[in-house]
């Protein structure tokens, strides 16, 4: 089964989408996190992906006290990425008992204290999100892009003990216009990791082909976002696509 995670990108302590990753063009959902989290639990959610903006940004965790708040009082499976700089702020978060931590620009600019954190926490804890501009991997909240691809960082971390990885084709997030399925496809096939998809779905039609390349893939997860805001679908109608 393909799993969900509806999204929540926290900025300003506000629910908030940007388009393909502009931080000028964003439009608010929602102004608390913890009631939008509520909200698709009582959907059916049991997974929530957050990410924290402002920590993508400068390496802080301005929104740390709701990440907890979410896990504690709703007891849902919560994953967190955003300004996650130092095996600390890993330690802060599992402790806590946040289930998995999503590293991203550590993978490129600090490649061995990612391996230390899969060493010490383990590959189901510790997930890489690999943001990716025509190919190549970009970091700080996608101000910069680097001169590795997606599939070489894959491989790399897979080797040490990696098991599952994020992948966002920027070119598609915020813009409804589907998903790269076929690179998401081809990362898969070549590091045999478990590859959620992320940006761009836009419809349950989309969900249903992502069912279909999870069938011949290791692809086995999907964040929704913009489409849930917008209406064009609800939590309940994806989990039942992805049946």
């Amino acid at each position: 089964m393909v799993q969900l995670y509806p999204a929540i990108d926290m900025k300003d302590g506000k629910c908030v989408r940007l388009f393909q990753g502009d931080y000028d063009q964003q439009t608010v959902y929602g102004e608390s996190p913890f009631d939008m989290a509520k909200n698709f639990q009582e959907q059916g959610a049991d997974w929530i992906h957050l990410v924290d903006l402002d920590g993508a940004k400068d390496g802080t965790k301005p929104h740390a006290p709701q990440v907890i708040r979410i896990k504690k009082e709703l007891g849902m499976s919560v994953q967190i990425g955003g300004g996650i700089r130092s095996i600390e702020d890993v330690a802060y978060y599992l402790n806590e008992g946040i289930d998995r931590v999503i590293i991203g620009s550590l993978a490129v600019k600090a490649p061995q204290l990612v391996e230390e954190m899969l060493t010490t926490y383990g590959g189901d804890r510790i997930v890489l999100g690999l943001d990716a501009k025509d190919g190549y991997v970009a970091t700080h909240g996608w101000l910069e892009t680097s001169t590795l691809t997606a599939i070489e960082v894959g491989k790399r971390f897979a080797e040490v003990g990696a098991k599952h990885i994020i992948f966002t084709d920027i070119a598609m997030d915020g813009t409804l216009q589907g998903p790269n399925l076929q690179a998401t496809k081809e990362l898969a096939e070549a590091t045999g990791l478990n590859v959620i998809v992320s940006g761009g779905i836009s419809s349950l039609e989309d969900l249903k082909q992502v069912k279909e390349a999870a069938k011949t893939s290791s692809i086995n997860g999907v964040i929704v976002g913009k489409a849930i805001y917008s209406g064009r679908f609800s939590v309940k109608q994806a989990k039942e696509a992805l049946k």
